[in-house]
């Protein structure tokens, strides 16, 4: 009978030589990955010229500085009430192109009208204007506070690429309404306006064409 011999078998071991060897493999490669990201970043000090030109925007200059040319534009694009009144009536998207500025809101439009003023809420007024239809409300905003981007969208001086961010966008509409009330509407805060004749030349975001809330550039109130 013959006799079966068997193998030992062999039993795999790794070599400590071996694993060290991989250690240093991987350090390596780390270390030339941070090189690869050191030589890509570049420090720049807060003293470098490209850093100190950067000026922060300033929403209390930007309104003393544009306040004027907003209130020029609008006086001289805006259009009289039942003018603008017809021609949206007729065809919105046609009077927009004609007489509005687009914005994000809505197309924002200028005009001017002579009316009486009804009870005022919050320093917001309703105006009776002759020839208007008995279902357009128009009110006037005269503060103390003003809200809305129509000073700045009423014109195209002011496109959003501008503007470093959203927030300034949004800065640069308040500082022109803060601009408003100190240079037009702060004499008439004190004043209940009812029943007063109002002059007003101001801008309105068409968001219902049965409602307009302007808020003015220039507000006179008759003696």
């Amino acid at each position: 009978m013959a006799t079966e011999t068997q193998t030992p078998s062999a039993t795999v071991t790794s070599s400590p030589r071996f694993a060290l060897r991989g250690r240093w493999l991987w350090v390596t490669v780390a270390v030339v990955i941070l090189a690869f990201i050191g030589f890509g970043s570049k420090f720049i000090p807060s003293d470098d010229p490209r850093v100190a030109g950067v000026v922060a925007f300033d929403p209390v200059q930007f309104g003393a500085d544009n306040f004027g040319d907003v209130q020029s534009a609008i006086e001289a694009q805006a259009v009289d009430a039942a003018t603008l009144a017809d021609a949206i009536n007729v065809d919105q998207a046609a009077a927009a192109s004609e007489y509005g500025v687009p914005s994000s809101g809505g197309p924002v439009f200028s005009v001017t009208f002579t009316g009486v003023a009804g009870a005022g809420q919050s320093g917001i007024y309703p105006v009776d204007i002759s020839g208007l239809d008995a279902n357009l409300l128009v009110r006037v905003q005269t503060g103390p506070a003003i809200n809305g981007t129509e000073l700045r969208d009423a014109t195209d001086k002011f496109p959003f690429g501008d503007f470093t961010n959203q927030i300034d966008y949004q800065n640069a509409a308040a500082a022109l309404n803060s601009e408003l009330k100190a240079q037009v509407l702060d004499e008439f805060l004190p004043t209940d306006l009812e029943g007063k004749t109002v002059t007003v030349t101001g801008a309105f975001t068409l968001i219902n064409p049965e409602a307009w809330l302007v808020t003015p550039v220039k507000f006179e109130v008759a003696s």
